[in-house]
Protein backbone atom coordinates (compact mmCIF):
# COMPACT_ATOMS: atom_id res chain seq x y z
CA UNK A 1 0.00 0.00 0.00
CA UNK A 2 0.99 3.41 -0.54
CA UNK A 3 1.50 6.60 1.70
CA UNK A 4 -2.28 7.19 1.89
CA UNK A 5 -3.16 3.84 2.98
CA UNK A 6 -4.73 2.92 -0.38
CA UNK A 7 -3.90 -0.54 -2.42
CA UNK A 8 -0.88 -0.10 -5.11
CA UNK A 9 -1.34 -0.53 -8.70
CA UNK A 10 0.53 -4.08 -8.85
CA UNK A 11 -2.06 -4.80 -6.21
CA UNK A 12 -5.03 -3.83 -7.78
CA UNK A 13 -3.65 -5.65 -11.28
CA UNK A 14 -3.09 -8.91 -9.29
CA UNK A 15 -6.25 -8.75 -7.52
CA UNK A 16 -8.47 -8.29 -10.52
CA UNK A 17 -6.37 -10.39 -12.55
CA UNK A 18 -6.96 -13.42 -10.49
CA UNK A 19 -10.51 -12.29 -9.86
CA UNK A 20 -10.75 -12.16 -13.83
CA UNK A 21 -9.07 -16.27 -13.74
CA UNK A 22 -11.46 -16.95 -11.27
CA UNK A 23 -14.38 -15.75 -12.96
CA UNK A 24 -13.13 -17.60 -16.29
CA UNK A 25 -12.13 -20.95 -14.60
CA UNK A 26 -15.74 -21.41 -12.93
CA UNK A 27 -17.27 -20.34 -15.62
CA UNK A 28 -15.49 -23.05 -18.28
CA UNK A 29 -15.82 -25.45 -14.81
CA UNK A 30 -19.83 -24.84 -14.74
CA UNK A 31 -20.10 -25.70 -19.03
CA UNK A 32 -18.08 -28.97 -18.47
CA UNK A 33 -20.11 -29.87 -15.30
CA UNK A 34 -23.16 -29.58 -16.91
CA UNK A 35 -21.80 -31.41 -19.89
CA UNK A 36 -21.60 -34.16 -17.80
CA UNK A 37 -24.39 -34.23 -16.03
CA UNK A 38 -26.34 -34.04 -19.22
CA UNK A 39 -24.16 -37.17 -20.66
CA UNK A 40 -25.27 -39.02 -17.58
CA UNK A 41 -29.09 -38.41 -18.15
CA UNK A 42 -28.96 -39.11 -22.34
CA UNK A 43 -30.40 -42.13 -22.90
CA UNK A 44 -28.54 -45.09 -24.42
CA UNK A 45 -30.61 -46.33 -27.51
CA UNK A 46 -29.87 -49.60 -29.03
CA UNK A 47 -28.78 -50.22 -33.10
CA UNK A 48 -31.43 -53.01 -33.22
CA UNK A 49 -34.68 -54.23 -35.54
CA UNK A 50 -37.29 -52.15 -33.45
CA UNK A 51 -34.84 -48.81 -33.43
CA UNK A 52 -37.73 -47.45 -36.22
CA UNK A 53 -40.37 -48.37 -34.44
CA UNK A 54 -39.03 -46.86 -31.15
CA UNK A 55 -38.60 -43.40 -32.55
CA UNK A 56 -41.57 -43.71 -34.51
CA UNK A 57 -43.84 -44.04 -31.34
CA UNK A 58 -42.49 -40.95 -29.06
CA UNK A 59 -43.59 -37.27 -29.77
CA UNK A 60 -41.15 -35.87 -32.50
CA UNK A 61 -39.68 -38.90 -33.47
CA UNK A 62 -36.80 -37.99 -31.98
CA UNK A 63 -34.15 -38.35 -28.70
CA UNK A 64 -33.26 -34.83 -27.62
CA UNK A 65 -29.68 -36.29 -26.67
CA UNK A 66 -29.43 -40.26 -27.14
CA UNK A 67 -26.25 -42.42 -26.81
CA UNK A 68 -25.57 -44.38 -29.48
CA UNK A 69 -22.82 -46.77 -30.04
CA UNK A 70 -21.92 -48.56 -33.46
CA UNK A 71 -19.69 -50.09 -36.00
CA UNK A 72 -18.43 -47.15 -39.04
CA UNK A 73 -19.65 -48.34 -42.06
CA UNK A 74 -19.58 -46.26 -45.36
CA UNK A 75 -22.73 -45.45 -47.64
CA UNK A 76 -21.83 -45.65 -50.50
CA UNK A 77 -17.61 -44.76 -51.10
CA UNK A 78 -14.93 -44.53 -49.22
CA UNK A 79 -11.36 -43.12 -48.54
CA UNK A 80 -8.37 -44.58 -49.08
CA UNK A 81 -5.12 -43.44 -46.81
CA UNK A 82 -2.68 -41.62 -49.58
CA UNK A 83 -0.04 -43.33 -47.48
CA UNK A 84 -0.70 -46.76 -45.65
CA UNK A 85 -1.61 -49.27 -48.02
CA UNK A 86 -5.29 -50.92 -47.27
CA UNK A 87 -6.01 -48.50 -44.61
CA UNK A 88 -9.81 -47.28 -45.49
CA UNK A 89 -12.29 -44.54 -43.69
CA UNK A 90 -14.72 -42.14 -43.89
CA UNK A 91 -12.92 -39.19 -42.53
CA UNK A 92 -9.24 -38.13 -43.50
CA UNK A 93 -7.90 -35.43 -42.41
CA UNK A 94 -4.20 -33.97 -43.51
CA UNK A 95 -2.12 -31.74 -41.29
CA UNK A 96 0.96 -30.08 -42.30
CA UNK A 97 2.86 -28.19 -39.12
CA UNK A 98 6.11 -26.65 -39.27
CA UNK A 99 8.03 -26.47 -35.87
CA UNK A 100 10.85 -24.36 -35.44
CA UNK A 101 12.91 -22.26 -32.63
CA UNK A 102 12.43 -18.85 -31.73
CA UNK A 103 14.75 -16.68 -29.85
CA UNK A 104 13.03 -15.42 -26.85
CA UNK A 105 14.23 -11.39 -25.65
CA UNK A 106 13.09 -11.46 -22.40
CA UNK A 107 14.52 -14.81 -21.29
CA UNK A 108 17.27 -15.17 -23.48
CA UNK A 109 16.70 -18.89 -24.60
CA UNK A 110 15.03 -20.78 -27.46
CA UNK A 111 11.59 -22.24 -27.32
CA UNK A 112 10.19 -24.96 -29.52
CA UNK A 113 6.94 -23.83 -31.35
CA UNK A 114 4.87 -25.17 -33.83
CA UNK A 115 2.87 -23.49 -36.81
CA UNK A 116 -0.03 -25.07 -38.57
CA UNK A 117 0.70 -24.47 -42.55
CA UNK A 118 -2.33 -26.63 -43.80
CA UNK A 119 -4.68 -28.64 -43.16
CA UNK A 120 -7.35 -30.53 -45.24
CA UNK A 121 -9.95 -32.83 -44.09
CA UNK A 122 -12.30 -35.11 -46.20
CA UNK A 123 -15.21 -37.09 -45.78
CA UNK A 124 -18.09 -39.16 -47.18
CA UNK A 125 -21.76 -40.43 -46.00
CA UNK A 126 -21.49 -43.02 -43.33
CA UNK A 127 -23.33 -44.75 -40.90
CA UNK A 128 -22.87 -46.17 -37.29
CA UNK A 129 -24.27 -50.07 -37.94
CA UNK A 130 -24.84 -52.84 -35.19
CA UNK A 131 -21.88 -54.78 -33.76
CA UNK A 132 -24.00 -57.80 -34.61
CA UNK A 133 -23.74 -58.42 -38.49
CA UNK A 134 -27.04 -60.23 -38.57
CA UNK A 135 -29.38 -57.07 -37.24
CA UNK A 136 -30.50 -54.86 -40.55
CA UNK A 137 -30.14 -51.38 -39.08
CA UNK A 138 -27.96 -48.35 -39.32
CA UNK A 139 -27.76 -44.52 -38.36
CA UNK A 140 -26.98 -42.09 -40.64
CA UNK A 141 -23.79 -39.56 -39.42
CA UNK A 142 -24.75 -35.76 -40.05
CA UNK A 143 -22.70 -33.31 -40.11
CA UNK A 144 -19.66 -35.24 -38.19
CA UNK A 145 -17.16 -32.47 -38.31
CA UNK A 146 -19.19 -30.27 -35.93
CA UNK A 147 -18.43 -32.15 -32.85
CA UNK A 148 -17.07 -31.29 -30.26
CA UNK A 149 -14.53 -34.42 -29.60
CA UNK A 150 -14.06 -35.92 -33.16
CA UNK A 151 -11.90 -39.01 -32.03
CA UNK A 152 -9.37 -39.84 -34.95
CA UNK A 153 -7.04 -41.99 -35.34
CA UNK A 154 -3.12 -41.04 -36.58
CA UNK A 155 -2.11 -44.12 -39.36
CA UNK A 156 0.72 -41.80 -40.95
CA UNK A 157 3.36 -39.08 -39.37
CA UNK A 158 6.74 -38.19 -40.84
CA UNK A 159 8.94 -35.42 -39.82
CA UNK A 160 10.88 -33.99 -42.40
CA UNK A 161 13.99 -31.64 -41.49
CA UNK A 162 14.92 -28.97 -42.76
CA UNK A 163 18.53 -28.88 -44.62
CA UNK A 164 20.52 -26.28 -43.35
CA UNK A 165 23.47 -24.28 -44.67
CA UNK A 166 26.17 -22.07 -43.28
CA UNK A 167 23.89 -18.97 -44.90
CA UNK A 168 20.97 -20.31 -43.55
CA UNK A 169 22.47 -20.64 -39.92
CA UNK A 170 23.74 -17.23 -39.56
CA UNK A 171 20.10 -15.97 -41.26
CA UNK A 172 18.39 -17.86 -38.13
CA UNK A 173 20.50 -16.43 -35.44
CA UNK A 174 20.09 -12.55 -37.09
CA UNK A 175 16.20 -13.38 -36.85
CA UNK A 176 15.63 -14.86 -34.34
CA UNK A 177 13.99 -18.04 -35.90
CA UNK A 178 15.04 -21.53 -36.44
CA UNK A 179 13.34 -23.64 -38.48
CA UNK A 180 13.48 -27.46 -37.21
CA UNK A 181 11.39 -29.06 -40.55
CA UNK A 182 8.01 -30.05 -41.36
CA UNK A 183 5.79 -32.52 -39.51
CA UNK A 184 3.03 -34.03 -41.69
CA UNK A 185 0.51 -36.27 -40.52
CA UNK A 186 -2.85 -38.03 -41.52
CA UNK A 187 -5.77 -39.14 -39.40
CA UNK A 188 -8.73 -41.15 -40.43
CA UNK A 189 -12.05 -42.61 -38.46
CA UNK A 190 -11.66 -46.04 -40.16
CA UNK A 191 -13.86 -48.73 -41.42
CA UNK A 192 -15.09 -50.64 -38.86
CA UNK A 193 -13.97 -48.45 -36.01
CA UNK A 194 -15.92 -48.65 -32.69
CA UNK A 195 -17.93 -45.44 -32.29
CA UNK A 196 -20.13 -43.75 -29.79
CA UNK A 197 -21.92 -41.13 -30.77
CA UNK A 198 -23.71 -38.72 -28.30
CA UNK A 199 -26.48 -36.23 -29.66
CA UNK A 200 -29.79 -36.01 -31.24
CA UNK A 201 -31.27 -39.13 -32.73
CA UNK A 202 -34.29 -38.33 -34.99
CA UNK A 203 -36.41 -40.56 -37.29
CA UNK A 204 -36.69 -38.08 -40.95
CA UNK A 205 -38.45 -40.13 -43.33
CA UNK A 206 -37.71 -43.44 -42.56
CA UNK A 207 -33.79 -42.89 -41.99
CA UNK A 208 -32.26 -42.41 -38.88
CA UNK A 209 -30.26 -39.62 -38.50
CA UNK A 210 -27.46 -38.71 -35.78
CA UNK A 211 -27.34 -35.14 -35.64
CA UNK A 212 -26.18 -31.98 -33.59
CA UNK A 213 -28.19 -31.43 -30.77
CA UNK A 214 -30.21 -27.93 -29.87
CA UNK A 215 -29.91 -25.91 -26.73
CA UNK A 216 -26.32 -25.85 -27.23
CA UNK A 217 -25.33 -29.38 -25.81
CA UNK A 218 -22.52 -31.23 -27.62
CA UNK A 219 -21.86 -33.29 -29.96
CA UNK A 220 -19.94 -36.14 -29.39
CA UNK A 221 -18.35 -38.88 -31.60
CA UNK A 222 -15.77 -40.79 -30.07
CA UNK A 223 -13.78 -44.09 -30.02
CA UNK A 224 -14.43 -44.22 -26.37
CA UNK A 225 -17.39 -46.30 -25.26
CA UNK A 226 -19.79 -44.30 -23.24
CA UNK A 227 -18.42 -45.13 -20.15
CA UNK A 228 -14.64 -44.05 -20.60
CA UNK A 229 -16.14 -40.66 -22.79
CA UNK A 230 -18.12 -40.18 -19.38
CA UNK A 231 -14.51 -41.05 -17.45
CA UNK A 232 -12.71 -38.43 -19.67
CA UNK A 233 -15.12 -35.85 -18.97
CA UNK A 234 -15.10 -36.04 -15.37
CA UNK A 235 -11.54 -35.80 -15.23
CA UNK A 236 -11.50 -32.76 -17.38
CA UNK A 237 -14.19 -31.08 -14.95
CA UNK A 238 -12.00 -31.93 -11.90
CA UNK A 239 -9.25 -30.00 -13.61
CA UNK A 240 -11.05 -26.93 -14.19
CA UNK A 241 -12.77 -26.61 -10.55
CA UNK A 242 -9.15 -27.14 -8.92
CA UNK A 243 -7.96 -24.22 -11.19
CA UNK A 244 -11.04 -22.32 -10.18
CA UNK A 245 -10.43 -23.05 -6.52
CA UNK A 246 -6.82 -22.45 -6.45
CA UNK A 247 -7.19 -18.72 -8.52
CA UNK A 248 -10.39 -18.27 -5.94
CA UNK A 249 -8.14 -18.95 -3.20
CA UNK A 250 -5.58 -16.72 -4.46
CA UNK A 251 -8.05 -14.00 -5.21
CA UNK A 252 -9.51 -14.31 -1.61
CA UNK A 253 -5.74 -14.31 0.04
CA UNK A 254 -5.03 -11.13 -1.88
CA UNK A 255 -8.37 -9.21 -0.98
CA UNK A 256 -7.76 -9.97 2.88
CA UNK A 257 -4.54 -9.00 2.97
CA UNK A 258 -4.97 -5.33 1.23
CA UNK A 259 -8.35 -5.47 4.11
CA UNK A 260 -5.94 -6.75 7.08
CA UNK A 261 -2.89 -4.06 6.02
CA UNK A 262 -5.73 -1.27 5.49
CA UNK A 263 -7.23 -2.09 9.06
CA UNK A 264 -3.72 -2.53 10.75
CA UNK A 265 -2.86 0.88 9.28
CA UNK A 266 -6.31 2.38 10.94
CA UNK A 267 -5.41 0.79 14.08
CA UNK A 268 -2.14 2.14 14.48
CA UNK A 269 -3.33 5.71 13.55
CA UNK A 270 -6.18 5.18 16.25
CA UNK A 271 -3.22 4.35 19.02
CA UNK A 272 -0.99 6.95 17.50
CA UNK A 273 -3.56 9.58 18.02
CA UNK A 274 -4.54 7.93 21.41
CA UNK A 275 -0.78 8.04 22.42
CA UNK A 276 -0.30 11.88 21.38
CA UNK A 277 -3.59 12.63 23.11
CA UNK A 278 -2.34 11.06 26.32
CA UNK A 279 1.03 12.53 26.12
CA UNK A 280 -0.30 15.97 25.23
CA UNK A 281 -2.19 15.85 28.41
CA UNK A 282 0.99 14.52 30.61
CA UNK A 283 2.08 17.30 29.23
CA UNK A 284 -0.30 20.30 31.12
CA UNK A 285 -0.46 18.03 34.18
CA UNK A 286 3.70 18.71 34.08
CA UNK A 287 3.26 22.28 33.46
CA UNK A 288 0.58 22.70 36.24
CA UNK A 289 3.17 20.73 38.74
CA UNK A 290 5.94 23.82 37.48
CA UNK A 291 3.59 26.01 37.34
CA UNK A 292 4.33 27.50 34.31
CA UNK A 293 2.08 28.61 31.67
CA UNK A 294 1.93 27.19 28.36
CA UNK A 295 2.29 29.89 26.69
CA UNK A 296 5.62 30.49 27.93
CA UNK A 297 6.95 27.24 27.11
CA UNK A 298 9.03 27.72 23.86
CA UNK A 299 7.91 25.99 20.41
CA UNK A 300 11.54 24.11 20.56
CA UNK A 301 11.72 23.04 24.42
CA UNK A 302 12.29 19.14 24.78
CA UNK A 303 8.61 17.58 25.59
CA UNK A 304 10.14 15.58 28.67
CA UNK A 305 11.79 17.95 30.63
CA UNK A 306 10.71 21.16 29.34
CA UNK A 307 13.52 23.22 29.96
CA UNK A 308 16.16 22.22 27.69
CA UNK A 309 16.57 22.42 23.39
CA UNK A 310 15.36 19.54 21.18
CA UNK A 311 18.80 18.65 20.28
CA UNK A 312 17.89 15.25 18.48
CA UNK A 313 15.86 13.13 15.80
CA UNK A 314 14.34 9.72 16.30
CA UNK A 315 14.17 7.37 13.50
CA UNK A 316 12.35 5.28 11.92
CA UNK A 317 9.39 7.82 13.06
CA UNK A 318 11.26 11.22 12.66
CA UNK A 319 10.05 12.98 15.12
CA UNK A 320 12.29 16.18 16.91
CA UNK A 321 10.71 16.12 20.63
CA UNK A 322 13.65 15.61 22.81
CA UNK A 323 16.95 16.38 24.08
CA UNK A 324 19.58 14.43 24.84
CA UNK A 325 20.20 13.74 28.47
CA UNK A 326 16.56 13.14 28.13
CA UNK A 327 16.56 10.22 25.61
CA UNK A 328 19.39 8.69 27.76
CA UNK A 329 17.46 8.99 30.82
CA UNK A 330 14.50 6.82 28.50
CA UNK A 331 13.64 3.05 29.93
CA UNK A 332 14.85 0.23 27.67
CA UNK A 333 13.87 -0.44 25.10
CA UNK A 334 13.72 3.16 24.02
CA UNK A 335 10.55 4.04 22.07
CA UNK A 336 9.54 7.63 21.12
CA UNK A 337 7.50 10.13 23.48
CA UNK A 338 5.32 10.96 20.81
CA UNK A 339 4.27 7.73 18.63
CA UNK A 340 5.73 5.21 21.41
CA UNK A 341 7.47 3.77 18.09
CA UNK A 342 11.13 2.07 18.68
CA UNK A 343 14.19 3.98 18.26
CA UNK A 344 16.13 2.22 15.73
CA UNK A 345 18.53 5.33 15.31
CA UNK A 346 19.14 8.75 16.78
CA UNK A 347 20.35 11.77 15.38
CA UNK A 348 21.54 14.67 16.94
CA UNK A 349 20.94 17.96 15.91
CA UNK A 350 22.85 21.30 15.95
CA UNK A 351 21.25 25.01 16.00
CA UNK A 352 23.80 27.62 14.34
Amino acid sequence: MDSNGKPSTVQVVLLAGSSALTAFFYSVYRKRATTVARLKEAKKVPIDQDLKKYLSDIPGRCVPYAVVEGVVKSVKESLSSQFVDNCKGVIERLTLKEKKMVWNRTTHIWNDTEKLIHQRTNTVPFDLVSHDQAVDAAVRVVRPLDSAELDLETVYENFHPTVQSLSNVIGHFISGERPKGVRETEEMLRLGESVTGVGELVLDHNLVKLQPPKEGLPYFLSRLDHQSLLSKQESGVRVWRLLALVSGAAACSLLLLLLWRRYERHRRAREEKSVLREFKEQQRRRLRELDVDEGAVSPAACTVCLSRERSCAFLDCGHVCACGPCYLALPQPKRCPICRAAIDRVVPLYNS
